[in-house]
């Protein structure tokens, strides 16, 4: 699978492209905090590009407007990575600096991965977006469910009562990815209480797993034998929960 599968399976319209190469000073000046970003941005990113640009006229989806969001543009882009970038962060980066919600296609060496990110207005500064989370995140394949999953990401398979439930359902479309890389199998559902229920799933977890590592960890340092006996027993414990939280996906 490449960045070119992944946007020709958006199946977007001509008029939506743009094609266009973001500088990196852009980034720099818009999205780099600490001058450690600035460099990650300027020796971990090989070029990024701006693809398209989804707006009412573009997409013939309307704009979104409420107290917390303000959706007038969906922005798609590419993002090649060197092979040392350390891509989290320069993915949260790109999120963060452009006011859009992002659909965001990487490459790093021969992963392939996709980002989305909800964003709200800022409660305290008139006009700036902020992201309401980290960035839902996940790597591409191209397995037979992974070539599956790619055949739904078409923009004319998701919900089109405006822009903000456009991007909510590609952010599903990941999720649904997430979990069948967990069971195996694909599940895209279009109700809403159930994309929550599989959210906080997800979320469960991707917190068990880092508490079973951790605790691991820990049990493999231990040298008091009772105390091992303990952690062994609340990581089978763990482990039984983190096997139930799956049938939940």
């Amino acid at each position: 699978m490449t960045v070119a599968d992944v946007i020709a399976a958006l199946a977007l319209p001509q008029e939506s492209r743009v094609d266009q190469r973001v500088p990196k000073k852009l980034l720099v000046e818009n999205g780099a905090p600490t001058a450690a970003d600035k460099r990650q941005i300027n020796d971990g990113i090989e070029e990024l590009l701006w693809v398209a640009a989804l707006k009412p006229g573009t997409v013939g989806v309307p704009e979104y407007r409420d107290a917390t969001h303000e959706v007038l543009e969906i922005a798609v882009l590419s993002l090649a990575l060197r092979a040392e970038a350390k891509a989290t962060r320069l993915v949260e980066l790109i999120h963060r600096a452009i006011p859009y919600p992002v659909v965001l296609v990487s490459a790093q060496a021969d992963e392939i991965g996709l980002s989305l990110a909800r964003k709200r207005l800022a409660q305290n500064e008139a006009g700036r977006v902020v992201l309401d989370e980290a960035p839902v995140t996940c790597s591409l394949d191209a397995t037979p469910v992974g070539a599956e999953w790619l055949t739904g990401l078409s923009l004319a398979a998701q919900p089109r009562a405006h822009l903000l439930a456009l991007y909510n359902g590609w952010i599903a479309c990941l999720e649904a990815l997430q979990a069948a890389k967990i069971t195996g199998r694909l599940a895209l559902v279009a109700d809403s209480e159930a994309q929550e229920a599989r959210r906080r799933a997800l979320a469960d977890h991707a917190r068990l797993q880092r508490d079973i590592a951790a605790l691991r960890a820990q049990a493999e340092k231990e040298k008091q034998v009772n105390r091992r006996v303990e952690l062994n027993l609340e990581l089978k414990r763990l482990e039984a929960e983190l096997a139930k939280t799956a049938t939940n996906l």
